[in-house]
């Protein structure tokens, strides 16, 4: 994504443009998932060490495995970072407009603002990628970064929480909020921002061979854990049942498959406290509670999106957002699901079968799952290049086409 973005949109602007930035971070970190389970290391994840390494002495495939894997991951931040300071600046000019002091302020649709630290708090994690990928000599002094990281992630979930708790104030003290008029799960919105930032405090807890740092990344990604768990199972039942009694929304019926990646980061959440109580507490957490966790995990997320694509096929929403004229910002909520099952897949494969002896390494059932998830990332990867070609293409009249897509993407 080369070309020109459009600038000072003002009140054409959506938040929900930050789920853009953020669904490219995620592809970030899906490439890295082929050096995380395919480059060997003495950690829970490779370092540039590492990698370098088997550059340099691993086969052919691994080689070619190892190139792709850092185009990827440059190509993908490098959508990320653009995306993500076009939207810092559209985003603080879209507060100072009517769109926003009248329409979304003190609404049900203000909840979209929680789309943008749920971005940052990727960021972070795409940070962490790039350094453990292209810095020399950082797994020397990750231990000094896994408090700075948690301090990040914690001012990212406070920013969260405050604008949480202004709706939730809002909701529960003056009753200004209409329930039935959410016929859709965009209201979860606030459970897949908290949850990001738990899977991100819990990093620490797999990987410090600290057991300070271990314990206090075990107690904030549990609180943050159990708040998105909350707060999302409240939406689910307010919004299942809204849809019930007046059917779901068309142009925000991508939100159903919103689960997906929320079940995806609480499941690698517990796979990181179950690594960082194994090792530093003595407790045996691991081994069939684990795959029986991601087996769980994954198969709620294809009853999921089963259920989506039922709704989004009944309404022909790729038809009409994504290949079709008309435009809407929430139709990034659909690369969430797909980078989010693709991830899921390889903790599954790696995490899950290989390292409990159900599967063999590499071997045949290995690649034949190992390839549903590449399949699902490169159709994903093409999903974001056909979304930003035609949501941030400047041409002749695509302000009136913003115009068009922020407003329907508030409903």
């Amino acid at each position: 994504m080369f070309h020109r973005l459009p600038k000072d949109l003002g009140e054409n602007y959506s938040p929900l443009y930050w789920l853009a930035a953020l669904g490219a971070g995620g592809l970030t970190v899906s490439f890295f998932m082929w050096l995380m389970f395919w480059v060997p290391s003495e950690g829970m994840v490779p370092f540039f060490e590492d990698i370098a390494a088997a550059l340099q002495s691993g086969h052919t495939g691994l080689q070619t495995a190892i190139v792709l894997a850092w185009a990827g991951i440059l190509a993908m931040a490098f959508i990320h970072f653009r995306l993500l300071f076009w939207n810092i600046r559209e985003h603080r000019r879209f507060l100072r407009t009517d769109a926003y002091l009248k329409n979304m302020r003190g609404n049900r649709t203000e909840v979209q603002l929680l789309a943008a630290p749920l971005t940052v708090a990727m960021t972070i994690n795409v940070g962490f990628v790039l350094g453990m990928v292209f810095v020399p000599g950082l797994s020397a002094i990750v231990e000094w970064l896994f408090p700075a990281a948690m301090v990040a992630f914690l001012v990212v979930g406070g920013w969260a929480l405050r604008q949480l708790g202004d709706f939730w104030g809002r909701v529960l003290t003056e009753s200004d909020c209409d329930c039935a008029a959410d016929n859709s799960l965009a209201q979860a919105l606030p459970a897949f921002a908290l949850s990001m930032v738990g899977v991100g405090l819990a990093a620490p807890a797999g990987m410090s061979s600290v057991p300070a740092t271990a314990a206090f990344s075990l107690a904030l990604s549990s609180f943050f854990l159990i708040a998105a768990v909350i707060t999302g199972a409240v939406m689910l039942v307010l919004g299942i049942r809204a849809m019930m009694e007046q059917n779901a929304n068309p142009i925000s019926a991508p939100s159903l498959w919103i689960g997906v990646p929320v079940l995806t980061i609480i499941g690698i959440t517990l796979v990181r406290q179950t690594a960082g109580i194994e090792a530093h507490f003595g407790a045996e957490a691991g081994g069939v509670q684990t795959l029986g966790l991601l087996t769980y995990f994954l198969a709620a997320q294809v009853a999921l999106l089963l259920l989506g694509w039922v709704v989004l096929r009944r309404f022909n929403y790729f038809g009409r957002f994504v290949v079709g004229p008309e435009r809407s910002a929430g139709s990034y909520t659909l690369v969430c699901p797909g980078v989010a099952l693709a991830v899921m897949i390889h903790f599954f494969t790696n995490v899950g079968l290989a390292h409990h002896g159900v599967i063999e390494t590499y071997g045949a059932a290995y690649w034949a799952l190992t390839a549903i998830a590449l399949t699902v990332q490169a159709a994903t990867i093409g999903l974001v290049l056909q979304l930003n070609r035609k949501h941030f293409r400047v041409d002749a009249g695509s302000r009136q086409q913003f115009g068009a897509s922020a407003a329907g993407s508030s409903s």
